[in-house]
């Protein structure tokens, strides 16, 4: 499908429950380096790593201003991250909007007619909850939502 737009009544509906850009999310092949070079040429701060050992993957996050840079790397070969890298390389992978309630931000979505990767929500790291919309339905962009702490209105 082509990048084209819903019905305004459903744009406006999900778009209420979108606060902001929560992250970023972009995956390297080498961490380490990654966070270097973030910290030496545009002088940000890694503020922790996380290992996500169901997803295969380890994260870095980075703050700037009300948004994050997600670093991810692939632990695992068989991790989708890992697949994207040998597809794409190093490069964008995602982007991630806050929401007060993945549950709803999916079905909304979802009744809107966008092709959903996680029919309900998941644990993500640091505690969030998540869910993710295939590429195809959002202008080639894998979307992610996220809730924060794991709780509604948090």
């Amino acid at each position: 499908m082509a990048c084209q737009g819903g019905s305004e009544i459903t744009r406006l509906r999900i778009n209420a429950m979108l606060s902001r850009i929560d992250h970023v999310g972009i995956a390297v092949r080498d961490l380490d380096e990654a966070i270097r070079i973030y910290e030496r040429r545009l002088g940000l701060r890694s503020t922790g790593r996380e290992r996500l050992e169901r997803e295969g993957i380890e994260i870095a996050m980075i703050p700037i201003g009300e948004s994050r840079i997600e670093l991810i790397m692939p632990i695992t070969p068989d991790s989708r991250v890992e697949k994207f890298l040998q597809d794409r390389g190093e490069a964008v992978h995602h982007v991630a909007y806050a929401t007060d309630d993945v549950r709803a931000s999916l079905e909304k979505a979802g009744a809107a007619g966008a092709q959903l990767l996680d029919e309900v929500a998941r644990p993500g790291a640091h505690g969030t909850r998540i869910g993710f919309v295939h590429p195809k339905s959002v202008c080639g962009v894998l979307t992610e939502f996220v809730e924060a702490d794991g709780h509604p209105g948090a």
